[in-house]
């Protein structure tokens, strides 16, 4: 049975002037599905992460969440939604400890057996004054303070922004634990690598509006393969060259061909290569990356 549809971002536009916001956004999130949304600084990630919250209200278009408007309904919409904010700023507290208890008790929550596994994961100092924590305690608190409540609906604005290598990869595997949860995530970066680990699909946004949207299935289970192929002789690069339909880069200099080849065509080009002498042959990894890479410039 398909999963049905919990966020609708039905055409939403925020106009701020000088091309800056975000234009005719449209897409959907299914019940425990992870989307992620990649683009370059200012490209109007926060804007629309934002839109969710209610925090903007949109020039027109309309967000849906569990049936609610984003924006008239956004109190209530709080109710299913942990937040990860872009930018922190913590009350005037004198420690996580008495802030995270205060947060718990607006939320109803009483069982803090998953925000103690969380704090301990991350390695978080509770007892630091939550104003003068570094970006990545003050990081770490934030995820703590939404995941405790164990919300349907998880928003990251760039989660991982402060960590250090160990624990970015830390929370990005709690994220992909919520995922196996049945939680659905909505994940902003400026890594395609760690959408890539997390999402089901990945949004590219750029000036504001949706370049193109990749299926992460599709991707790994792609039925082609590239392979960069050198030789030691130019003739024999030359010959092996010579009217291939195949080939999506040359490099005369190095006697270099990269081919795309059909999964069921690998052994026939092995058994070919077999006739020349190789410096040598590799095959090359086709990510997330390579794949909004070629749909940028009209590729395959």
């Amino acid at each position: 049975m398909e999963k049905k549809d919990v966020v609708i971002v039905d055409n939403i536009t925020k106009d701020y002037g000088l091309g800056r916001g975000n234009f005719n956004i449209s897409f959907n999130i299914k019940d425990g599905e992870a989307v992620g949304i990649v683009g370059e600084n200012g490209a109007g990630k926060t804007t629309l992460m934002r839109q969710f919250m209610g925090f903007i209200k949109p020039n027109s278009g309309k967000i849906t969440i569990y049936g609610l408007d984003a924006y008239k309904d956004a109190a209530e919409v709080k109710n299913y939604v942990g937040y990860v904010p872009g930018e922190i700023n913590y009350p005037d507290v004198k420690s996580g400890i008495i802030f995270l208890n205060s947060y718990a008790k607006m939320c109803g929550v009483t069982d803090f057996t998953y925000a103690d596994s969380l704090i301990k994961r991350l390695q978080l100092d509770i007892r630091a004054y939550p104003k003068r924590m570094s970006k990545g305690m003050k990081q770490k608190t934030a995820i703590v303070t939404a995941l405790m409540k164990k919300p349907p609906l998880v928003l990251l604005d760039e989660p991982t922004t402060g960590l250090d290598p160990l624990m970015r990869d830390e929370l990005l595997n709690i994220i992909l634990e919520e995922k196996q949860k049945g939680t659905t995530i909505f994940m902003s970066s400026n890594s395609i690598e760690e959408l890539e680990k997390v999402c089901d699909k990945v949004i590219l946004i750029s000036n504001g509006k949706i370049l193109d949207v990749a299926e992460l299935d599709v991707i790994r289970n792609i039925d082609f393969r590239d392979y960069k192929i050198e030789f030691n002789k130019k003739e024999e690069y030359l010959k092996f060259i010579e009217g291939r339909k195949d080939i999506i880069r040359l490099q005369d200099i190095y006697n270099q061909a990269t081919v795309r080849v059909k999964k069921e065509d690998i052994t026939e080009l092995l058994q070919t290569l077999t006739n020349y002498d190789l410096r040598f042959i590799s095959q090359l990894k086709y990510d997330l990356a390579k794949y909004f890479d070629e749909r940028r410039k009209g590729g395959n």
